[in-house]
């Protein structure tokens, strides 16, 4: 199938980039009045409208000046949940803190206790809404967390409903197990038994069934301590779970640190960060996975992009789409916010919501750019004066059609 009439073809990789780092996340491979070539379900070539080789009889798809991007790569979500907590909205506006209404038993145990009681089937019902949703906006590549079940049956529940939308998604789908999300009612007031479930229990269970890609910890303050983070951690290192951490939230934790020691894809959130989390992450292969919809929604200081892209650590943008802090999955609003609230360039942010979040899922080699042999995932969208258009006007509605592995998405 041949893309002509491209007004703009973004994102485009001749080299082979599985990354993006420091003053490099400012440059973003375009080719104007271009086609592009999908060979089945990946793409093969690409140029300029004058060096369009012959079409044969191959299928034809006109862009008419729009642009074509790759999908976004959404690398860190809550999306399958039961219900809402707009209740909880309300506090906030009442002007309770986020820790505050965890204090009183809301929160992500108000989650696990509406998930216990929703059966499977309903609960995959309601997280294939989300996934349409996400898909309908451009998202072609995303990381789901389990995490509001906090006992073994329920997280094997949560990631058993990650497997479905897997294998009936034509988005690809990586799955983290997140038990030590929050401790569980039934263990409140003893942590450190919770931890124990976590490591002697839960990661056996899921290692057996083969259903999570990572593990991950809410490593930040009135969560999990490093100790606990690197227990669990140490635990999961044994089934070959690699690590994505939740840290520096709520405070500067220590998470950045004990994420790189165990060589996490990503440390994620980082809106508490100080120069030595910086220092840390820009001389290593961690992501900082950033997640402005979450200072958006609450109301939060936002992660320091500017200075960690200064620094020359891998920023990347994720969506954090979950019931209680950010309940969007929206990543070309999340991208807007990088400019807008954190000062990154549109090149910047356009890199660190595709290319970047793939590899902090470990699958750039296969998505987050236009490049020869990756997966053909990616949306046309209506013609714009420029790239820089696209999170400028943020709620404009662009988006022509997606494709994903090559196909269109009714």
């Amino acid at each position: 199938m041949y893309i002509i009439n491209i007004g703009t073809l973004v994102g485009v990789d001749g080299e082979g980039f599985l990354s993006r780092r420091g003053k490099d996340m400012n440059k973003l491979g375009l080719v104007e009045n271009a086609w592009l070539h999908i060979d089945n379900d990946r793409f093969s070539d690409w140029g300029s409208m004058e060096m369009l080789p012959d079409i044969g009889t191959e299928p034809v798809v006109d862009a008419k000046g729009g642009f074509v991007y790759p999908s976004f790569c959404d690398s860190h979500t809550h999306i399958v949940y039961a219900g809402s907590r707009e209740r909880e909205f309300i506090d906030k506006i009442n002007g309770l803190s986020y820790e505050e209404i965890a204090k009183r038993g809301g929160g992500i145990l108000n989650s696990a206790d509406l998930l216990h009681s929703t059966p499977e089937d309903e609960l995959y019902r309601q997280s294939m809404e989300r996934v349409r949703e996400i898909t309908a906006m451009g998202t072609g590549c995303v990381e789901i967390k389990s995490g509001y079940g906090l006992t073994t049956a329920d997280e094997l529940k949560m990631l058993r409903v990650i497997a479905r939308i897997a294998e009936s998604s034509p988005m690809k789908v990586k799955a983290t197990f997140l038990g030590a999300h929050a401790v569980g009612r039934a263990y409140a007031g003893r942590q450190s038994e919770y931890v124990r479930l976590v490591c002697d229990e839960m990661l056996p269970a899921v290692a057996a069934e083969g259903l999570a890609d990572f593990v991950d910890v809410f490593c930040d303050a009135g969560f999990f301590t490093v100790e606990d983070t690197d227990r669990i951690l140490t635990a999961a290192s044994a089934y070959g779970l690699r690590p994505k951490i939740h840290a520096n939230e709520l405070a500067i934790s220590g998470g950045v640190q004990i994420g790189v020691k165990h060589n996490a894809m990503s440390v994620d959130h980082l809106e508490r960060m100080g120069e030595e989390e910086i220092a840390i992450l820009s001389q290593s292969r961690t992501v900082a996975t950033m997640l402005p919809g979450a200072s958006f929604f609450l109301g939060m200081p936002y992660a320091p992009a500017r200075r960690a892209i200064d620094s020359n650590a891998i920023v990347a943008l994720a969506s954090d789409y979950n019931p209680g802090s950010s309940p969007s999955g929206n990543m070309r609003m999340v991208m807007s916010l990088g400019c807008i609230k954190m000062k990154m360039t549109p090149s910047e942010a356009i890199n660190a919501t595709t290319l970047n979040g793939a590899f902090a899922m470990g699958e750039s080699s296969d998505y987050g750019s236009i490049a020869k042999g990756k997966k053909a995932n990616f949306y046309i969208t209506r013609p714009m004066p420029s790239t820089d258009f696209y999170p400028y006007a943020y709620s404009t509605p662009v988006i022509k059609q997606v494709y994903l592995n090559g196909k269109a998405i009714d």
